[in-house]
């Protein structure tokens, strides 16, 4: 069977914060909010993005698809 070398990594790491947190979603899920808010501004915001596409159409867009 075919393993993906991401998610195996995915699926490291995760083990190893849970080990970490002695296993504790509420202790993991501390820490992860921890580490996002050390990130800052590199964290992508999806308000930002809606407000920042707003009004282009998309492929989906009626103004491109007339007669849909």
């Amino acid at each position: 069977m075919w393993e993906d070398p991401i998610v195996n990594e995915v699926r490291r790491i995760h083990e190893k914060l849970a080990e970490q947190c002695n296993f504790d979603v509420g202790v993991i899920f501390a820490e992860i909010r921890k580490k996002q808010a050390a990130l800052g501004k590199r964290l992508v915001n999806r308000e930002m993005q809606v407000k920042a596409n707003h009004g282009v159409p998309d492929r989906y867009s009626t103004a491109l698809h007339s007669g849909r």
